[in-house]
């Protein structure tokens, strides 16, 4: 297809986020490697040589779909450090980060649930859905 000529237009996928609506969807459908695949590309294309990050919710975003591939391969600690990272950063919107964020809880809780790290980033969830 042609580059859209609005991208204001709802209607409309910007081809520069193609990759981050494909990374959702493959993370949705427990294609693990394509969505890892993904969520790196999704990090590159969104920080700036010197380390800045223009796209800081695509990002964390990504870094989300980092820790359910993680988790779904058995690496907690990978996981948890994953969600941990994309849940500080200042520029966030809440609703959407908590949305992406259920489905690395929902691994964290169903596998490791017993684990102390998988338990810390649980309470850490809970406690950003309440300050909403």
């Amino acid at each position: 297809m042609d580059h859209p000529e609005n991208l204001d237009n709802h209607f409309v996928v910007d081809p520069a986020k193609f990759d981050f609506y494909a990374m959702d969807c493959y993370r949705t459908l427990g294609e693990d490697a394509l969505a890892e695949s993904l969520a790196h590309e999704v990090i590159r294309a969104g920080t700036d040589f010197d380390g800045t990050e223009r796209s800081p919710m695509r990002i964390s975003e990504a870094r989300i779909t980092l820790g359910v591939a993680a988790a779904r391969q058995g690496d907690l600690d990978s996981a948890v450090a994953y969600g941990q990272h994309a849940l500080i950063g200042e520029r966030k919107s809440l609703p959407s980060l908590l949305m992406v964020s259920r489905d690395l809880a929902t691994v964290v809780n169903e596998r490791y649930s017993a684990e102390t790290a998988g338990q810390e980033y649980l309470d850490n969830l809970r406690s950003l859905a309440a300050q909403r």
